[in-house]
């Protein structure tokens, strides 16, 4: 493999290096020796996890540590049911997470493609198509107009080659290139003239390179290196979750030993057990002994919602569907809330924001200035002139600009099918040319009608230190264009390039189909006219005609691009999506900052952030420069108002990226080329587009949309900040339920009472009775106001204050309904503690059920949102309740529950306290719809 830095060496020099010819290119034995030594020409990843490791990774939370070890104690103690019962969700909660993160990434793998399946090269003498993972260094690869680069090249040969390196260098305008040796050894990648990059698209001309680098070798290969330095970071809901989980272990941890405590020592004075010994008291006193520890089991269990973890997971592998179906395929389960909770949206340009298709948008001819509809590479638009329609193929003027656009052009417009079966327009050749086609075509004109008219028979082409290409045609139809207003000469020369270029080559213009002489005023107004487009970061190019009496013998440009009649003015620029525009302010109105960051030009970039809406008044624009002339803090200290970063590197976006993390965002990065890959890494969370995205974008990212479709990425934030409100919503009802829980045992405790409920019926009422209502929540559509609000803070707890008050007052509501029921039952069926116990486990169950339909939204009353709009939690309401039913009227299983059969008596007496929690929770919610109107948009 070579260095990288080939494009300073001559072409012998570096032949002999590599041992190889240029005619002959390598044997086939030599390329099948050397892919076997240097591995094939693909880019390698980490190594994914096995299984084994992904399933061990699912054990790695406190939640469920705490469950494991609350199911070791059970079992230590004989109680086979609850440890059996545990060790069931610990493993159901492992094996969803491992078979949802497998899906992910088979349906990534499903994706790929690669970038150029198969190439042409030269071995053996002979032209042969291979597999672009088969190339080796020293191969000698035919290059031509339309394919991708397969690896790294040091052009041999070239003819009017241009390449699109857009995807690594972030220029949206192709390059051109040749095989020159280019002097200066430490010359920027995008200057680097002589040599071709993997993975950029080739898009006008032809040439043979000599591959220099493969696979992991190339440019491309380093950056992805670059990608595998940063180390992945935990989301805002894991980090949030592991907290919550220390604190109610910690909690947990915390009570039971009190109970225990308090429990060894109520009915026994501290002294006796000193004046026997602590080994004879435990000993003499182990029955006692292993109840307390079957309380304080008993408390862990209820500390601990065992259904969270399983919960959260499958919720989150739902929104992972329903994000399929909003066109985001989702990598990684968390990254389905990370979307959900973004502060900032740093947008690539290219491709992204806009087409990646350059569209003629204005134009000017005969002193008239004219504008062009239409989207993208389909020919279907219209001409308007000062707001009026215009009739191109009528005016002579824009008909012959039109034309000479059309005739001095080496593009094709073809239209094909894809692979969904629709037929779409594309541009075969170089973009800007391609729009001058498509523009064409808006007005009635089409290249091969035309060239059977006006044939091609000589051409010049373009070279950049002219600035212009000019084609020669023959006239085969005597009258053509009289009825337009402009008769062609039997032989005309049609030149393009540079306006200022091609202007000074002028003696003349073109006015009414009339060649006219060219006045130093008149020079201004279309140097005037071009400056005027160009400010609106249009590129433009200038079109002008010379008659010739007879096909020249020599073209020779000296001779030919001279005392030509300036025809007009094109102007073109890669235009936004139209979809975009309505995303960007979706986005503004759900309190996201947008930021385009871009390798593009300043011009281009505002304009562009100015039409969509995204520049916003004082807001700053930074170049690549600027920002390589500021610290970290200093970005970081303006990085709240940057809304357009242009000129830039994939270092620069990483930097980008940071500063704003260093402010608190949480950022989430778009883009399709491989100048994305290390800001998609560096991210919170990576978006990448699937059809036009890199190999490398699509494995940097969390998420890839498979439309390319920017209004995609709003739509999936909607769905991330629906499923957050979910799982808020089921923790919040989890949390209320087994706090209420702690306080019963803990009250019954301190009040003198038995345990109202026993750990089986807690674990039943935890995973069965609160579990199903609990995933119900997780499917809830969402509030209709929810990308009507600003993001939550991202440092903002998951139990925030609003939560806080409404878990307490719930869970001390509960705890008072079922231990009242529960005193008042014992005087009712006195020492009948399986009676009781049933009645406080009935009604405990009962009111967590009817709790849950006001737990689907924290704010807004059960009646306004419909009480039963929410099928799933209807069945799972119903299911739960009648598998409740079972553990009371199964007569086999009631020895398992410790239950008896209720009569009617029994259930009109429980009966009030079913509705104590579900009011209290209601009651909560008009104290904080008063509390926050009462308080100023700005600080809620």
């Amino acid at each position: 493999m070579m260095d990288g830095q080939c494009h300073f060496k001559k072409i012998d020099d570096l032949v002999g290096e590599l041992r190889t010819h240029v005619e002959q290119g390598l044997s086939s034995q030599e390329a099948n020796d050397r892919l076997q030594t240097h591995g094939p020409n693909e880019l390698t990843e980490k190594p994914r996890p096995g299984f084994l490791k992904l399933l061990l990774d699912q054990f790695n939370n406190f939640l469920v540590i705490i469950l494991i070890v609350a199911a070791v104690i059970t079992l230590f103690l004989g109680e086979y049911i609850d440890a059996i019962a545990i060790t069931i969700i610990v493993a159901l909660n492992a094996v969803v997470g491992v078979v949802q993160e497998s899906k992910a990434e088979k349906a990534i793998a499903a994706l790929k493609k690669m970038a150029a399946p198969n190439v042409q090269v030269v071995r053996n003498g002979e032209q042969q198509t291979i597999p672009a993972r088969e190339l080796v260094v020293g191969d000698i690869v035919v290059l031509e107009a339309g394919n991708y680069v397969p690896a790294d090249m040091r052009l041999v040969e070239s003819v009017n080659l241009k390449i699109e390196e857009a995807s690594l260098t972030g220029e949206s305008v192709p390059v051109e290139k040749n095989a020159a040796v280019v002097l200066d050894r430490d010359i920027p990648l995008g200057d680097r003239k002589n040599t071709v990059f993997m993975s950029t698209l080739i898009t006008y001309g032809r040439g043979k390179g000599l591959v220099t680098g493969t696979g992991m070798h190339t440019q491309i290969g380093l950056i992805a290196e670059m990608l595998q330095s940063y180390e992945d970071e935990a989301t805002p809901l894991q980090q949030k979750l592991e907290h919550l989980g220390k604190i109610l272990g910690t909690i947990c941890l915390a009570i039971c030993g009190v109970v225990f405590i308090y429990g060894l020592f109520r009915d026994t004075h501290l002294a006796n057990v000193f004046d026997i010994g602590v080994l004879h008291y435990l000993t003499t006193e182990k029955a006692d002994i292993i109840n307390l520890f079957m309380v304080a089991v008993s408390l862990a269990i209820a500390a601990v919602p065992e259904g969270l973890p399983a919960i959260v997971t499958i919720c989150l592998a739902l929104g992972m569907q329903q994000m399929i179906k909003r066109n985001a395929l989702i990598r990684k389960l968390p990254a389905v809330e990370t979307l959900g909770c973004t502060t900032v949206i740093c947008s690539d340009k290219t491709g992204t924001l806009t087409q990646n298709k350059m569209t003629v948008l204005q134009g000017w001819a005969g002193n008239k200035r004219f504008r062009v509809s239409g989207e993208g590479y389909d020919p279907n638009g219209s001409f308007t002139l000062d707001g009026q329609p215009l009739d191109p193929a009528a005016d002579p003027d824009v008909a012959v600009l039109l034309q000479g656009g059309l005739l001095c052009n080496d593009a094709m417009l073809e239209q094909k099918e894809d692979d969904s079966g629709a037929k779409r327009w594309r541009i075969i050749g170089d973009p800007t040319e391609g729009a001058m086609i498509v523009a064409g075509g808006k007005g009635g004109f089409w290249r091969k009608e035309l060239e059977k008219v006006l044939p091609r028979v000589e051409e010049i082409p373009f070279d950049s230190d002219r600035k212009r290409m000019t084609t020669i045609h023959e006239k085969k139809q005597s009258d053509y264009g009289k009825a337009s207003g402009f008769d062609f000469p039997p032989i005309i020369a049609f030149v393009k390039g540079a306006p200022d270029v091609v202007l000074d080559l002028c003696g003349r213009f073109l006015k009414d189909g009339k060649p006219v002489d060219l006045t130093e005023g008149q020079r201004r107004e279309i140097l005037d006219q071009n400056h005027s487009l160009a400010s609106s970061a249009l590129r433009v190019l200038g079109v002008a005609y010379r008659p010739l009496s007879e096909v020249p013998a020599n073209c020779i440009c000296d001779e030919i691009e001279k005392d030509l009649t300036f025809i007009g003015l094109m102007g073109m620029i890669d235009p936004p999506r139209p979809e975009v525009i309505e995303a960007v302010k979706l986005a503004a109105g759900a309190g996201l900052k947008s930021v385009m960051v871009t390798g593009d030009y300043r011009d281009t970039a505002e304009a562009i952030a100015g039409e969509i809406g995204l520049l916003t008044p004082g807001g700053l624009v930074f170049t690549g420069a600027e920002l390589d002339r500021m610290s970290d803090e200093e970005l970081a200290a303006r990085a709240d108002r940057v809304d357009v970063c242009c000129r830039v590197s994939p270092a620069h976006k990483t930097k980008i990226v940071d500063a704003l993390k260093a402010r608190g965002h949480i950022v989430a990065m778009t883009g399709d080329g491989v100048n994305d890959a290390p800001a998609l890494k560096r991210a919170n969370i990576g978006v990448a587009m699937g059809i036009t995205g890199t190999d490398v974008s699509k494995e940097s990212a969390d998420m890839v949309l498979t439309d390319d479709n920017f209004a995609s990425i709003v739509s999936a934030i909607e769905q991330g900040r629906i499923i957050y409100a979910n799982i808020r919503k089921f923790v919040y009802f989890l949390l209320a339920c087994n706090v209420g829980e702690i306080l019963i045992v803990f009250g019954a405790m301190l009040m003198g009472f038995p345990i109202p409920l026993k750990p089986i019926q807690l674990l039943y009422l935890n995973l069965v009775s609160d579990g199903a209502p609990a995933l119900a929540l997780g499917m809830e559509k969402g509030e209709p106001d929810i990308m009507k609000t600003p993001p939550r803070p991202p440092k903002e707890p998951v139990i925030n204050r609003d939560m806080a008050i409404g878990i307490s007052v719930v869970a001390v509501v509960d705890a008072i309904a079922i231990l009242t029921v529960f005193y008042l039952a014992m005087h009712r069926f006195p020492g009948d503690f399986d009676h009781t116990r049933t009645i406080a486990f009935v009604t405990l169950c009962t009111s967590e059920l009817l709790r849950a339909f006001t737990a689907r939204s924290e704010h807004h009353s059960v009646f306004s949102i419909g009480v039963f709009s929410n099928r799933w939690m209807v069945w799972a309401a119903g299911g739960s309740f009648v598998l409740v039913l079972l553990t009371v009227y199964v007569p086999f299983l009631r020895p398992f529950f410790d239950t008896v059969a209720l009569g009617w008596d029994e259930w009109l007496f429980m009966a009030p306290f079913f509705f104590a929690a579900p009011v209290a929770m209601e009651l909560v919610k008009v104290y904080l719809r008063i509390t926050r109107k009462n308080i100023p948009a700005a600080q809620q």
